[in-house]
């Protein structure tokens, strides 16, 4: 049944030249050529899309309609359509880094809450899935996959249990940055937490994690880790983005970093970001790199030009057309990488789940 489940589809959006929402500009023949393959690919192939923090931000205004494009927000699902994109992992990361621990778990509660309504108000258009037969299904039946997490490492406060209990909700992605129980290497209570982690299936993010610790997390897992949102410190040296030395342990360990659209972190233009594409490809590898550009937040966050919103995402498969990147590379980019990565957590869990009980 998986297999068949993982099987090519019909369109699950509506993507091409004509039909990129707010971002649709004339184009050269060129340049229309490649977009026509590009939309041709995701109509197969669609953008799992490892990071949107589209739920903050609707915990701020919460009657917020996303069936209708709206100009207080870069993400609603005519634009998730018309970009291609058949998967979300819908980021419960708070911005309050300094916020108690109670505090941290209410608001990632809340969260939860907020994107489980989000789940029921649009059920034509987003499915909640929980596991990898699940992204494959909602492609098939034309929604959009939505996948809860990462909520951050902070929430768990020494107890496995509120591991289990964020599982039972739904959750399927921790990021461990900030955690006591990994910020200056893992605790034992840390490679507890790992452990469980692997037999419940749930990816370890390592998203804002120092290149000492991510590496290290990565060699702990037996399932493989992903960094949600990232982009290439040779290329640009911010804070946020992973080292090649990362890379290469994620390229052991069958891992997968997303690259992010960040004015900050990429550069300003839809070329900078390619170039950290073909980056993390070149050093993780072609099963190693994915798409995480990090909407879903009000305008004015530094977008590069080209990649205001996800409608973008043809034209940079577009681009990569161009830079000689095949259609399998591509699939692997936009679809591939996450389903296998989810595949494999699975297998992990089944064979953990008959060595380990709760």
């Amino acid at each position: 049944m998986a297999d068949l489940q993982d099987d090519p589809h019909t369109a699950t959006a509506a993507v091409g030249p004509g039909s990129l929402g707010v971002e649709d500009v004339p184009a050269p023949a060129t340049a229309r050529g490649s977009l026509e393959r590009a939309a041709t690919l995701l109509s197969v192939h669609p953008v799992a899309d490892g990071c949107n923090t589209l739920v903050w931000t609707l915990r701020q205004s919460p009657y917020h309609d996303i069936d209708t494009p709206d100009a207080g927000v870069d993400t609603d699902i005519p634009r998730l359509r018309a970009g291609g994109v058949g998967a979300q992992f819908w980021s419960l990361l708070t911005p309050r880094e300094a916020a108690a621990p109670d505090q941290v778990v209410s608001d990632t509660l809340e969260q939860i809450d907020v994107a489980l309504t989000l789940m029921r108000r649009y059920p034509d258009s987003l499915g909640l899935a929980l596991t990898a037969d699940d992204l494959a299904d909602a492609r098939n039946r034309g929604r959009i996959a939505s996948f809860l997490g990462p909520v951050p490492g902070r929430t768990l406060t020494d107890s496995l249990g509120a591991l289990r209990a964020f599982h039972a909700l739904g959750v399927r992605i921790v990021a461990p940055a900030g955690a006591p129980w990994a910020e200056d290497g893992l605790t034992a209570f840390g490679h507890e937490v790992i452990k469980e982690m692997n037999r419940l299936s749930m990816l370890v993010d390592l998203t804002g994690c120092p290149t000492v610790a991510a590496c290290q997390l990565a060699g702990a897992s037996k399932a493989p880790v992903i960094i949600s949102n990232t982009a290439a410190a040779a290329l640009n040296p911010h804070p946020g983005n992973v080292t090649d030395e990362v890379l290469l342990a994620l390229r052991a360990a069958g891992g997968l970093a997303m690259v992010t659209f960040d004015t900050a972190r990429t550069g300003d233009s839809l070329h900078a970001v390619a170039d950290h594409v073909d980056h993390v490809r070149a050093v993780a590898g072609p099963a190693g790199v994915g798409l995480g550009a990090a909407f879903g937040s009000e305008p004015g966050r530094p977008r590069p030009a080209g990649l205001t919103d996800p409608s973008g995402y043809p034209r940079l498969i577009a681009e990569l057309l161009d830079r000689g990147w095949s259609e399998a590379d591509l699939s692997l980019l936009t679809w591939g990488n996450a389903q296998r990565v989810l595949r494999d957590a699975e297998f992990t869990a089944r064979a953990a789940q008959r060595r380990r009980t709760a």
